[in-house]
C-alpha cells in the first residue's frame, strides 16, 4: 500500500449551497465558516490528521474564492503586523494555525457538471493505484485509517461510508394507534445513507464513469457498482453531519463555539 501522504483527496467542492443561501449567496458552499474558517478547511484537517497530505478540489461555482483562500491562506489564518514602512511590505505573521504540508491541485470542473463528471474530469491528476474522495460539506469524525483497513479487507472497487443521519424531525414509537414515546429530536435515526468519505480504485475512473456533463456518482456509477458488489460499506457510528440548511450552519457553529466539536480530532498546540 501506498503512503498516505501520497494518496490523493479528492473534494467534491463545486456547489452553490442554494439551501443555505442566508451564507452562501456570494460564496461556494464549501467557503461556508464553521467558527471562522471554511467548512472545506475542517474537511482538509481531518484528513491532515491522518497523514493525508495531497488534495484534488473540483471547482465550479465561485471557485476563485476558494483559490483566494488558500492563496492568501497564512493571512487568513494568522495574526501578523504590517510595516507599511519597509520597502518589502512583508507581513510577520504570528499566532496562527501551524503551517500545513499541504498540496493543493485546483481543478476547474465546470459550472454545472455533476459529481460523477468532475471526478472523471480530473482523472489525470490521479497517479496513485487508489485514491479518496468526499463532499465539500460535510464534517465527521470518521476514522480514515480504518476506513482505508476496510476497504483493502473488503478487496472491491469502492467503498462508501455509511452513516446515521441527524433527524431533522420528531420522531415517534407507536404502538397501534397510542404514541408510546415522542422524541422531539433524536440524535440519530436507524438505518445507514451514504455519508461521502469514499475510497476507489483507479480503474474506477475508467471503468464506471464517462464524459457526460450531467453524470452523477450518487446515480449509475454507485448504482452499477453495487449490483456488481463492488462496493464495500464502512460503517460510521459516530459524529457526522452535513450543512444543507441555515439551521444546520447555526447547529454546527454552536458545536464549534462552546468547545465541543466532535469532529475535531486533530490538535496541533494553536488555538485550533
Amino acid at each position: 500500500m501506498e503512503a498516505h501522504s501520497d494518496i490523493p483527496v479528492v473534494i467534491l467542492c463545486g456547489g452553490q449551497g442554494t439551501r443555505i443561501r442566508e451564507v452562501s449567496e456570494r460564496l461556494p458552499k464549501g467557503m461556508v465558516e464553521i467558527g471562522g474558517r471554511p467548512i472545506l478547511w475542517h474537511i482538509m484537517k481531518l484528513y491532515s490528521h491522518f497523514g493525508y497530505r495531497r488534495f484534488i478540489l473540483c471547482l465550479g461555482y465561485k471557485g476563485w474564492e476558494i483559490k483566494q483562500f488558500f492563496l492568501d491562506y497564512r493571512a487568513h489564518t494568522s495574526d501578523f503586523t504590517l510595516s507599511l514602512s519597509q520597502g518589502d511590505h512583508q507581513p510577520q505573521f504570528r499566532n496562527g494555525v501551524a503551517d500545513e504540508n499541504w498540496e493543493i491541485t485546483f481543478a476547474e470542473t465546470g459550472l454545472a457538471a455533476g459529481t460523477g463528471a468532475r471526478l472523471r474530469r480530473i482523472r489525470h491528476y490521479i497517479d496513485t493505484p487508489r485514491f479518496m474522495v468526499t463532499y465539500g460539506d460535510g464534517v465527521s469524525a470518521v476514522d480514515i485509517h480504518n476506513l482505508i483497513q476496510v476497504h483493502e479487507a473488503g478487496g472491491r472497487m469502492g467503498t462508501v461510508t455509511g452513516v446515521h443521519p441527524t433527524s431533522k424531525f420528531g420522531e415517534m414509537q407507536v404502538d397501534g394507534n397510542v404514541v408510546a414515546e415522542f422524541n422531539e429530536k433524536p440524535t440519530q435515526v436507524n438505518g445507514w445513507v451514504s455519508g461521502g468519505y469514499f475510497v476507489f480504485e483507479r480503474a474506477f475512473l475508467d471503468d464506471y464513469l464517462n464524459d457526460d456533463e450531467g453524470l452523477f456518482l450518487e446515480s449509475e456509477p454507485l448504482q452499477k457498482l453495487a449490483r456488481n458488489q463492488q462496493l464495500t460499506v464502512n460503517r460510521h457510528e459516530g459524529f457526522w453531519a452535513a450543512m444543507d440548511t441555515y439551521k444546520d450552519y447555526e447547529w454546527l457553529n454552536t458545536y464549534w463555539d462552546t468547545g465541543n466539536a466532535p469532529w475535531k480530532v486533530w490538535g496541533d498546540g494553536t488555538r485550533w
